[in-house]
């Protein structure tokens, strides 16, 4: 009898066991599902834990995470960008269905036993689903920062009273396209949302040309010339030119294109005809007499070709017709450069003028505007294979030949005028002029180039005149200053 009554206890016992077994698997069924409704433990969404959260939470969470402003610094600037304000918009549904996957890969009762017995898996993390429209982006960044923010570069000045310029202030312009990445970068972490945009140093901007010319005539005024002067410029990169007049004491300056001795830059025309009549490059013997007329500027050597290469008799009426081809009305040479032998005289544009007077060679003339015709005329030919020599003279003058008369000026090594205000090693192919008449003075004085430059190319003609006498001392140094002054503008060259 008391055996029967220990099993029965025993089994009273088992069965309280047995319902309590089952109260707690039940209870922790019920635990599991509420569990289950929310997001595991360890599971991130675009970098932002959501562990325990449910889809409405995890949700707030990443919304309130992802609006928080982005904070730019440009330079001293600080600007708050809100994300809505680039059009960023998070594919919540996206990356709570992804996150739901973590959820509910795996069977109920499978995921449930593993928690029963402690056994948990890492989550994958979901990474961030948005859209960052990037034309947006760049908008902002032009019309909201670059344009209020930029800082715009100051262009050097001529400093009045000599050949420099003050330097000018470089500026700042936005690198976009580094500010999209990095923006764009911080709207993707939820934690970095600090930005330093980069910015672009801009230089400044050489001086207006209109300075330039400001800055040439008061070489004349510092100098305190007393005479007449023609200058002109051309820029052989954007053909801007600068063409103006002089005269001391003048209310106002004489107009353009003022009749001129030419003197030896004359012997520019006479180098074209010589290579329009040859087919092949210069003979030893040709090329002698043009280095002799070009580096030397000997006048003998020129008659001998015009009358060798040109025409015995009419070498120098062969030349201006030449030069009419081209274009020039004001340019002739009506006798040989040594020998008196006098062919015609010609009536132009420029020597007809009433208002003003150089008392020009009557056989030899000019204008600074046509000089500075042929040397352009040589430059495109040289350069491009063009121009206006190749389309008068077509097939009779070539790009090489062009590139020869270029080399045959560079080697007119004189050191004063131009020259001398270009620095040593400049290559300056030019013409000078100057001779004395016959009451044993100079009255006029020219010089005739193109200069290469690293900061640009730029042709430069200038002839002056005085009635009474020009000292070749200060004419000299005037001639200096002004092509310093050119140079320095296209290089930059600062005190």
């Amino acid at each position: 009898m008391k055996r029967r009554s220990s099993i029965s206890a025993l089994r009273w016992i088992s069965l309280v066991f047995l319902f309590s077994a089952a109260v707690l698997t039940i209870l922790q069924l019920i635990r599991f599902s509420r569990i289950r409704g929310n997001f595991p433990p360890g599971l991130s969404i675009a970098g932002v834990s959501v562990a325990s959260l449910d889809r409405q939470q995890a949700a707030e969470r990443l919304l309130q995470v992802y609006a928080v402003p982005v904070e730019v610094h440009y330079e001293d600037a600080v600007i708050q960008i809100k994300p809505s304000t680039l059009g960023f918009e998070l594919d919540l549904e996206g990356m709570l269905a992804a996150a739901d996957l973590q959820r509910l890969n795996r069977p109920f009762w499978l995921e449930f036993w593993d928690t029963l017995w402690n056994r948990s898996l890492t989550p994958d993390s979901v990474p961030l689903l948005a859209t960052i429209p990037e034309d947006r982006l760049r908008k902002y960044l032009a019309e909201e920062i670059a344009s209020r923010y930029d800082k715009p570069p100051t262009a050097a000045v001529p400093i009045a009273g000599s050949v420099n310029f003050d330097p000018g202030q470089p500026g700042t312009a936005l690198n976009i396209d580094r500010a999209v990445a990095l923006i764009e970068d911080a709207l993707r972490s939820p934690t970095g949302r600090v930005v330093n945009l980069s910015y672009n140093l801009t230089g400044a901007p050489r001086p207006s040309f209109q300075n330039l010319q400001i800055l040439l005539k008061q070489v004349f005024d510092v100098a305190g010339f007393e005479g007449l002067a023609e200058i002109y410029l051309l820029d052989l990169q954007t053909n801007q030119e600068i063409h103006f007049t002089y005269e001391s004491g003048a209310s106002q300056p004489p107009p353009l294109d003022i009749a001129v001795s030419a003197e030896s830059t004359i012997k520019i025309p006479i180098m074209i005809s010589v290579y329009r009549r040859l087919d092949d490059l210069l003979s030893e013997e040709n090329a002698n007499l043009m280095t002799q007329m070009i580096d030397r500027s000997e006048n003998p050597p020129a008659d001998q070709l015009m009358k060798k290469v040109i025409d015995p008799a009419r070498g120098p009426l062969e030349v201006t017709d030449d030069m009419q081809k081209i274009g020039l009305q004001s340019t002739f040479l009506g006798a040989m450069m040594a020998e008196p032998v006098f062919l015609s005289r010609f009536e132009t544009p420029a020597n007809q003028r009433e208002d003003v007077y150089t008392d020009p060679d009557l056989y030899n003339q000019t204008t600074t505007t046509e000089m500075g015709m042929v040397l352009d005329d040589i430059y495109q030919c040289s350069q491009y294979g063009g121009g206006t020599l190749v389309a008068a003279f077509p097939g009779e003058i070539t790009q090489s030949e062009c590139q020869e008369m270029i080399d045959y000026l560079s080697k007119n090594k004189i050191g004063v005028l131009f020259q001398a205000g270009l620095p040593d090693g400049t290559q300056f192919a030019h013409k000078h002029a100057w001779a004395n008449t016959n009451d044993g003075l100079i009255h006029t004085i020219g010089d005739a180039g193109i200069a290469f430059t690293p900061g640009g190319n730029f042709l430069m003609v200038g002839f002056v005149y005085h009635p009474v006498q020009l000292v070749f001392d200060p004419t000299n140094l005037l001639f200096a200053q002004l092509s310093q002054a050119v140079y320095n503008y296209y290089n930059q060259v600062l005190p």
